[in-house]
């Protein structure tokens, strides 16, 4: 009898885990690799699944796929180490067992590798040799994209007739990271061709139940689940899952109360969990009807209103000038905050802070952020790197920026540790800037970087980076385009130091339709612009800048005043085509940021003076 035959009287049990039983074998590599190089290592897991009463089973090639083999240079292994994982899974099957051709999902949060295409092709090119093994259907597990999920099954459809199997992990019982409800993700996978379509992995068996309590009984496709042991703890460097097999088995039959037909195990699994899985549910007949209650759905406040205009819809209008103060690298801050109100009170409309520039400990931004908002009434602009917080960080961190009532932000990948004063430190870079800007806009629609609510949406303002220091700038404009459809609000550039690169990057970017603060930062001697030239990363200085500066020789009072002056040369071309300036303080040194604003304002009025004298004549 075929497998969906069966699953429409009978509910199935699958296996469990194989990376679980392999890990603790004390192998910690490409576990599909084993199948070509430690085949008796796999063969031994199915068969202990068999005994222990899997009615499925399935091929040990979740990460078989090229992406997932590149990672270990194994991806012109392909075929073989697929071809070996069907033939090793069809041998331990006797009759009367099914085997699953798997195929794991490429997707997490993150979303800057390979483009989709690129995914399902690869994919296609996995189920095609699966499909040479005669597997009995195919299984899509741990696919946390949706979109990813949708497009393969679809494509896979028109491959083969054969059951298809779609599985999505929730990093919330409720919904998807995208938000997506989950009677919906299914409703989506169902009309793509899927057979089965159901939950595996990340959860364990009590948010797995507590998902399917609110999973409708789709119209021709069957439920499956496959939760993990348990929760995972982290001991001595391993992870390990305390669940006990009981525990597994009565989930297993809570599992079936909600509808679900083909019940497995995924991480931390292993034969004792799924023959309890087996031994009660032994004589359980599928349900075939069920009442689930209408999802309320939780309603999301509007953001608070802001106590002022964000600094990409005041450049949209006029002259805006932002200024960075790096935080200091020390306990001593009178000095940083007489700079930052002095010139706020002289007339910027915000201070940037870095967050941990150059890779070296700095106070932190969104404290003193804080501070110059709520005590010396300047506004903030917060620099948020990726480097130095994970998803979890970064979620707190924005959360507290919200309720600080901070809403201008940059976000940025950060310099990597070992340029700063601790080489040895860990880069974290679980996002780029590019995914951070899109799952900030999340934010602003109300959802968590899981795609749970958040019962209030946020409203920041986004800006991005932007390096034109490159020999080609059309190819980093075409970075700039696709921050924007990330929701990029407006740019902020590194330091420029020719004119004609100011005049390069407007004609460049003039079609983009949104701000750009052009970065202006004053040198202020010979060493100082040599150290930036040769060896901070996208920072260039002209030849012509360089000789300038040289002259100077060493003294320091003589060559910060040529840096000024090279810097409102500099201005009197930028404030012609942006209207966004960002000016960059050395050293705080904030009394030449201060000459250089008041250089703009002179520049602004003998504008206005010229627009009236028009006007009037």
């Amino acid at each position: 009898m075929k497998l969906l035959d069966r699953l429409t009287s009978e509910v199935l049990v699958a296996d469990g885990a194989m990376g679980t039983l392999l890990y603790s074998y004390g192998i910690d590599y490409c576990y599909e690799e084993l199948n070509v190089t430690r085949p008796d290592a796999v063969a031994n897991i199915h068969r202990d699944y068999v005994k222990a009463g899997a009615d499925v089973i399935q091929t040990n090639t979740y990460g078989a796929g090229l992406f997932k083999l590149g990672r270990y240079g194994l991806e012109g292994q392909m075929e073989e180490i697929n071809r070996a994982a069907m033939r090793l899974a069809k041998g331990a099957a006797p009759e009367g067992r099914y085997v699953l051709g798997t195929i794991g999902g490429v997707r997490g949060i993150q979303s800057n590798g390979p483009a989709l295409e690129e995914i399902v092709e690869s994919t296609v090119r996995q189920a095609a040799v699966l499909l040479e093994g005669d597997p009995d259907g195919l299984l899509l597990e741990t696919y946390y994209d949706l979109e990813e999920l949708a497009a393969v099954v679809r494509r896979l459809r028109k491959l083969t007739e054969l059951p298809i199997v779609a599985q999505v992990s929730l990093q919330e019982p409720e919904n998807l990271q995208d938000g997506t409800a989950l009677n919906d993700a299914f409703r989506l996978l169902e009309s793509e061709g899927a057979d089965v379509v159901g939950v595996n992995c990340r959860l364990g068996p009590f948010h797995t139940i507590r998902a399917f309590e609110q999973a409708e009984l789709p119209e021709r496709a069957f439920l499956s689940a496959a939760p993990n042991a348990s929760l995972p703890a982290l001991r001595e460097g391993r992870f390990v899952y305390s669940s006990g097999a009981d525990y597994f088995g009565r989930s297993a039959v809570r599992l079936r109360n909600e509808g679900v037909r083909l019940i497995g195990g995924c991480c931390g699994t292993t034969p004792d969990h799924i023959r309890e899985a087996k031994k009660q549910l032994e004589g359980l007949a599928p349900v075939t009807a069920k009442h689930v209650a209408p999802r309320i759905p939780q309603e999301i406040r509007e953001a608070d209103p802001l106590s002022r205009e964000p600094i990409h819809e005041q450049a949209q209008k006029r002259r805006t000038v932002i200024v960075e103060l790096d935080t200091p690298r020390h306990l001593e801050t009178d000095a940083y905050f007489h700079a930052a109100q002095t010139l706020y009170e002289a007339g910027i409309d915000a201070v940037t802070l870095a967050d941990n520039s150059l890779a070296s400990p700095r106070i932190s931004n969104l404290a003193m952020g804080s501070l110059l908002k709520y005590r010396h009434g300047v506004h903030p602009l917060i620099h948020i790197t990726c480097r130095d917080r994970n998803l979890i960080g970064l979620q707190s961190h924005l959360m507290g920026l919200d309720a600080l009532g901070i809403a201008d932000i940059l976000a940025i990948t950060g310099d990597p540790a070992k340029v700063g004063d601790f080489p040895g430190a860990s880069n974290v870079y679980d996002v780029s800037s590019m995914e951070l800007i899109r799952l900030i806009k999340g934010l602003n629609e109300g959802l968590s970087f899981s795609g749970k609510s958040l019962r209030k949406k946020t409203n920041f303002s986004v800006a991005a980076a932007f390096n034109p220091n490159v020999k080609v700038l059309s190819k980093a404009v075409r970075r700039l385009e696709k921050k924007i459809e990330a929701g990029a609000d407006y740019f902020i550039t590194q330091p420029v130091y020719t004119k004609e690169k100011i005049i390069e990057i407007h004609e460049e970017t003039k079609h983009l339709g949104i701000p750009i603060f052009i970065g202006i930062m004053p040198l202020t001697h010979i060493r100082n612009a040599e150290f930036l030239h040769n060896e901070v990363p996208g920072i260039q200085l002209s030849g012509e800048v360089l000789e300038r500066m040289r002259a100077c020789g060493e003294d320091r009072a003589a060559g910060a005043a040529e840096g000024v002056q090279i810097a409102k040369e500099l201005i009197d071309t930028a404030a012609k085509l942006f209207n966004g300036i960002y000016l960059i303080t050395p050293f705080l040194r904030y009394e030449m940021t201060l000459d250089l604003f008041r250089h703009i304002r002179q520049i602004d009025r003998r504008k206005e003076s010229e627009s009236y004298a028009d006007i009037t004549n």
